[in-house]
């Protein structure tokens, strides 16, 4: 029961002015947002024409090609729900959602688990655990964002309280918050979630004139630029390594996904593992927007990486390589940064998104860190104080302090 209905109208005038505005807005939020909501397992369930209308022209990660192609190839332990959210006008904003069952076998090495009992936890995700980046909320062209969140946070609950059929889903989670989203978002706080600091997305703001990989490497200071030839590519091409765009995905799934799998599994934290078929159908869903680019020594590929056009921004998404390879010096990680670079040029990208891991050598190719936070929520009152404060707890990495490029007015207007 919540505190205004336990106080009544005439105590509640007797509170603090402060506290009971911030009551009535808290009661204010716990009603129905006013809006009509449709809520849906799969895409075709909707309207896809008003999903469109409001989704058209802006992210990928929006688009129903994309997000069917989730649906049929997506990761096994992945469910995906949908909302869409309408006025008497027409569809206002959509919301992805996704529901991921996450146990030991996802947070790392089981040999190295001090938890010696079962673990499992159906998390309903409010964005995309494949990519970095709010694409759990899109808004119609015109829309006040700070409007419709309510909204989306009714869709987040009925959502919840609809799955208890399959399973209890204790966690809400609604990730990748950018700064341009903490205001509108806000009232996420007014209902009890907790907002939690993450690693930065490392992002590179191309100055003017770059047209090609040279220009950009004439844009650097001499230390870095050296360091580019001398570190990276010299020592790549040294031994018999070369990059190559991979134009047909389907011949080599296969060894794609071998390479995934070796930088996935040495990854700390891989709430969901894709599988083979993932590769071909994210090439066919994107078309023209995605690039592979691979690296090749005689005939066999040794790493990859995956480029995406997204709107105004290129993605350097996917990325994996032979473990062993690397740890005998062959540069692979960084000369595939290096070809997802050229290839976010040759998309007349001025923003190139990297990511949120390896935030040093990012830094050095002239990468600057983007704060996100996320959003969350836990069903249970007493939990739901602890979760905040504990994950606030967890340390990440904080992007080093560095300025690789020449000091140019031009390219000081460019950032």
């Amino acid at each position: 029961m919540s505190l205004p209905l336990v106080l009544g109208p005439f105590a509640m005038k007797l509170l603090p002015p402060r506290l009971n505005t911030r009551l009535q807005l808290r009661k204010k939020l716990r009603r129905a947002s006013g809006f009509q909501i449709a809520i849906a397992h799969r895409l075709r369930q909707l309207n896809v024409e008003d999903w469109r209308s409001v989704t058209a022209g802006q992210s990928f990660y929006f688009s129903p090609e994309y997000l069917q192609m989730i649906e049929a190839a997506g990761p096994a332990n992945l469910e995906p729900r949908y909302a869409l959210i309408s006025d008497d006008d027409g569809p206002r904003a959509t919301v992805c959602m996704q529901i991921v069952q996450v146990s030991l076998d996802h947070l790392g090495e089981q040999r190295n688990h001090k938890l010696k009992v079962p673990f499992k936890e159906r998390v309903l995700i409010c964005g995309n655990l494949l990519s970095y980046g709010q694409h759990g909320v899109c808004f119609a062209p015109g829309s006040t964002p700070a409007e419709l969140w309510p909204a989306v946070a009714e869709a987040l609950y009925r959502t919840r309280r609809s799955e208890k059929l399959d399973g209890q889903t204790n966690v809400i989670l609604v990730k990748d918050i950018l700064e341009a989203d903490k205001m509108p978002s806000a009232c996420l706080g007014e209902l009890s979630y907790s907002a939690v600091e993450t690693e930065p997305n490392m992002v590179l703001t191309l100055p003017e004139g770059i047209h090609t990989h040279d220009d950009y490497l004439a844009s650097l200071a001499s230390k870095y630029r050296n360091a580019v030839k001398s570190q990276i590519y010299k020592p790549f091409e040294a031994a018999g390594f070369r990059i190559e765009r991979l134009e047909q995905v389907t011949p080599f799934s296969a060894r794609l996904q071998d390479l995934y799998l070796q930088t996935h599994t040495n990854a700390k934290l891989r709430p969901f593992m894709l599988e083979q078929e993932y590769w071909p159908a994210l090439a066919l869903a994107a078309a023209a927007s995605i690039a592979f680019h691979v690296a090749v020594k005689g005939s066999q590929i040794y790493g990859f990486v995956v480029t995406l056009k997204d709107a105004e921004t290129a993605v350097v998404w996917h990325i994996g390589f032979d473990r062993e390879t690397a740890a005998n010096g062959v540069p692979l990680y960084l000369r595939l940064l290096h070809a997802s670079l050229t290839q976010a040029i040759d998309f007349r990208c001025r923003r190139v998104s990297f990511g949120r891991t390896a935030l040093a050598p990012k830094a050095r190719i002239g990468c600057r860190p983007e704060p996100m936070q996320i959003w969350v929520r836990h069903r249970q009152p007493l939990l739901n104080q602890a979760i905040g404060p504990l994950l606030r707890l967890i340390q990440h990495e904080d992007a080093p302090e560095c300025s690789p490029f020449k000091k140019t007015a031009n390219h000081s207007e460019g950032l």
